[in-house]
C-alpha cells in the first residue's frame, strides 16, 4: 500500500484524493491549512466518490509518505514546499499545478531528481470544504520515464486519465494556450459564454499567439493554427463554465495570474519577444485584484 500525501486539498487535490482512495490501494492523507470535518465527497459525472483520508494541518504530525502530490495554486508553492521534509527526504514529489515552469518552481526546495512535473486539467470547483464537484474528465500528462510511469500507476484502475510523453514541454504550453485566453473571462466577470463575442475572441486570439511565439521560443512545437483550435475548444465549454482565475477573483484570492499570462510575459522578455496584449491583461488583473482585496 502506498502513502500519498496530497499537499492542498483545494478542487483538483480532493478530486485526486478521493480517486487515489477508491482504489483501495493507497493510505491518502491531505496536508491542509485547515481541517474540515466528515466524509471527502467527490460528486463526478458518473458517481458520487464517498472517503475519508486523514487532514493534516500541523507538520509536526506528518508522516513519512511514498508520494508527494502538490496541487496548490502556484503562487503557494513556497508554503507547500515547508511540507517536504517532515514528509520524507526521498519520496517523488509529482507537482500537479498550471503554468510551464513546475521544476524551476520547486528547485530552490528540492532536488531536480525527486520533482514529477505533471500537466494537470481537471475541471472541478468546491462547493464545502469537504465537497468538490468534478465537471468534467480529469486528466494528467507526465514524462514518459521511470518517474512518469510510477506516478500513472498510482491511478490505475481509477477514471482519471494518466497519459505519457516524450515532449512535455509542447503539453505544457498547450495548456498555458488555454490557460492565457481564460484570463478574458476573469478580467469581464462573465463566464466561458463570453469568448463567443467575436471582438473577444480575437483579443483571445492575440493572446494565444504571443503565447505560441514564446513557447516555441522555449522548445515547444506549435504550430499558427494552435490559435484557432484553442478558441474553438474554449467556444465548446458550457457557457456558464467558470474557469479557477475567474473564480478566485470573485472570491477576492490572489489569482494565479504569474504562472500563466505572466510567464508569458516574463519568458518573452528572456527571448526579447514582445509580448503587449498579455502584458496589459496582467497589468489590469493585477489591478484590480488589489483594489478588490
Amino acid at each position: 500500500m502506498a502513502h500519498v500525501a496530497i499537499v492542498g486539498p483545494g478542487a483538483i487535490g480532493c478530486v485526486l484524493a478521493a480517486w487515489l482512495a477508491e482504489t483501495g490501494r493507497h493510505r491518502v492523507k491531505l496536508c491542509a491549512r485547515t481541517p474540515f470535518e466528515g466524509e471527502l465527497r467527490v460528486e463526478t459525472p458518473a458517481r458520487m466518490l464517498v472517503s475519508s483520508p486523514r487532514v493534516i494541518t500541523e507538520r509536526a504530525h506528518a508522516e513519512r509518505a511514498d508520494w508527494i502530490l502538490v496541487a496548490t495554486k502556484a503562487s503557494d508553492s513556497a508554503a507547500a514546499a515547508e511540507w517536504f521534509a517532515p514528509l520524507g527526504a526521498a519520496a517523488p514529489i509529482a507537482i500537479v499545478q498550471n503554468g510551464v515552469e513546475h521544476v524551476e518552481r520547486f528547485l530552490p526546495f528540492a532536488p531536480r531528481e525527486r520533482l514529477v512535473p505533471v500537466m494537470v486539467h481537471v475541471p472541478a470547483e468546491r462547493v464545502a470544504p469537504n465537497r468538490v464537484r468534478q465537471r468534467g474528465p480529469a486528466r494528467l500528462v507526465a514524462a514518459e520515464n521511470d518517474d512518469g510511469r510510477a506516478f500513472a500507476a498510482l491511478f490505475a484502475g481509477t477514471e482519471v486519465r494518466v497519459e505519457l510523453t516524450r515532449d512535455l514541454t509542447t503539453v505544457l504550453w498547450r495548456k498555458l494556450c488555454l490557460n492565457v485566453a481564460g484570463a478574458l473571462p476573469a478580467l469581464v466577470l462573465e463566464p466561458a459564454g463570453v469568448l463567443r463575442d467575436e471582438a473577444l475572441g480575437e483579443a483571445a486570439r492575440a493572446l494565444v499567439r504571443e503565447c505560441i511565439a514564446v513557447g516555441r521560443a522555449e522548445g515547444a512545437v506549435l504550430d499558427d493554427e494552435f490559435a484557432e483550435s484553442v478558441l474553438a475548444e474554449l467556444r465548446a465549454l458550457p457557457t456558464d463554465n467558470v474557469n479557477s482565475l475567474h473564480a478566485d477573483r470573485l472570491a477576492g484570492r490572489p489569482m494565479e495570474l504569474d504562472a500563466r499570462n505572466g510567464a508569458v510575459v516574463r519568458l518573452g522578455r528572456k527571448h526579447g519577444l514582445a509580448t503587449p496584449c498579455n502584458q496589459m491583461v496582467v497589468a489590469l488583473l493585477e489591478r484590480l485584484g488589489r483594489q478588490r482585496r
